[in-house]
């Protein structure tokens, strides 16, 4: 039986964390809009403009880009996700920095990340999946969070 934990919030601020083009977070934050329609506050933080912009039109709420807007505002946030690799120093071929991922990694926010193999890391017991199937068990984790509601 698996045990369901909740945040206890008005509104759950979920950053989504990407670089190089945005393309992971931005399908990341089309799922999520498209399941949680405004119940979500979407920060879109990119380790650079391009990743931000992506991010944004695909509807998050509101974004920031560079070391010192993920520093901050991972402390800021109730749910982080994006790639594994946001918690490894210099990954993304060098635009994550050691600033970002430790930020991220110290930050009081639950991480949900996806176990994409980017960067030569090997989760030990998770099978390869395709990035939207991904994003689908990545929705049904910020479900259990929202307690199972959607709002669409």
């Amino acid at each position: 039986m698996e045990m369901k934990e909740t945040i206890d919030k008005q509104m759950l601020k979920v950053a989504v964390v990407d670089g190089q083009g945005g393309g992971i977070g931005s399908v990341v934050v089309r799922r999520l809009r498209e399941e949680f329609d405004e119940a979500l506050e979407i920060i879109a933080l990119g380790t650079n403009s391009a990743a931000t912009t992506s991010m944004l039109r695909a509807k998050a709420n509101k974004g920031a880009t560079g070391e010192n807007a993920i520093a901050l505002n991972a402390g800021r946030v109730d749910v982080i996700t994006g790639p594994l690799s946001i918690v490894i120093a210099n990954s993304m071929m060098g635009e994550l920095t050691p600033i970002m991922a430790q930020a991220i990694a110290h930050s009081q926010a639950k991480k949900i990340l996806l176990h994409l193999n980017q960067e030569g890391v090997e989760i030990v017991g998770s099978a390869r999946e395709p990035l939207p199937h991904l994003v689908d068990c990545l929705i049904e984790k910020i479900k259990n969070l929202v307690g199972g509601q959607t709002h669409v």
